[in-house]
């Protein structure tokens, strides 16, 4: 079997759009560098100076945090893999250099190593 590169950047294209709304659900693209993403903090509510408010307005943005750092990470993996299929190189393990499995291409279209390789 060998996997169809077109179908394949399909399901990455959807799953890019997927992330992205789930990043700005938590973050936004950093100004001033627009292939990051930052946490934003939330709203201070009415009384910004109400101790118990502003420990729950830290845990939220600590959380988003941690959040928008696991979905940044998939987001760029996302990415880079459209760009292999752009680039004619998608499906090379990135250490090995030989062709990644198709299932597991099938399994996760963004793999970037062969199951030998795998992180």
């Amino acid at each position: 079997m060998t996997i169809n590169t077109e179908e394949q950047k399909k399901k990455l294209v959807t799953e890019l759009q997927e992330l992205e709304t789930e990043l700005l659900s938590v973050g936004r693209r950093n100004p001033s560098n627009l292939a990051d993403w930052e946490a934003v903090p939330t709203d201070p509510g009415n009384d910004p100076i109400d101790p118990n408010e502003v420990a729950d307005n830290m845990e939220d943005y600590e959380g988003n945090t941690a959040i928008l750092k696991q979905l940044e990470i998939r987001y760029n993996e996302v990415k880079q893999a459209i760009e292999a299929i752009e680039k004619g190189t998608y499906g090379i393990c990135s250490v090995c250099g030989k062709q990644i499995e198709d299932a597991r291409l099938e399994a996760l279209p963004s793999a970037s190593t062969c199951i030998a390789h795998e992180k």
